[in-house]
């Protein structure tokens, strides 16, 4: 991605930018000190290609069939909820649940491991939207799922997961 900066004696703090085709406008003081923006630039590509990534995942991979074939499943297919979808702004989970609202988000790491990993933290999250807590029924919920122990011992491997943090 092309970044073009435009300085401005009228901006005095602030700096903005969006995006246009492929390329990143960067509006700036006209005195920012170089250090300071370059560390600011690259906050923001970093953001914008978190975006990219994002949007890009939720095209090439249906997380709601996955999570409705899984609801069926493991759950008689009684669990509702209104969206699931690839999120980059995971650093610590793998997946949370807003069982309230019916909103599931899926770190977008996991498209770096296997399915039945993926399925183990969508299985996981949906659970939530029966049980919000981690009490033996809720576990009692995920163990449906064949491979729950396995893919625990995976994310443990990798030293991603801690105790019952998902």
């Amino acid at each position: 991605m092309k970044i073009e900066i435009i300085r401005s004696k009228r901006r005095k703090k602030t700096v903005q930018a969006r995006v246009v085709d492929d390329r990143l406008l960067v509006y700036a003081p006209e005195r920012i000190d170089e250090g300071s923006l370059a560390e600011i630039i690259e906050s923001i590509r970093k953001r914008v290609e978190r975006r990219k990534l994002q949007g890009r995942l939720n095209k090439e991979v249906d997380l709601a069939k996955v999570a409705q074939s899984l609801n069926r499943k493991y759950f008689s297919g009684r669990l509702r909820f209104k969206s699931i979808e690839w999120v980059t702004n995971q650093a610590k989970r793998f997946g949370s649940c807003q069982y309230r609202q019916g909103k599931i988000r899926i770190s977008h790491r996991l498209t770096r491991m296997p399915d039945w990993v993926r399925d183990y933290v969508i299985v996981h999250e949906l659970a939530h939207l029966e049980e919000p807590n981690h009490s033996p029924r809720f576990w009692g919920l995920v163990n449906r799922y064949p491979y729950t122990e396995r893919a625990r011992g995976f994310l443990m491997a990798k030293g991603m997961e801690e105790d019952e943090s998902l």
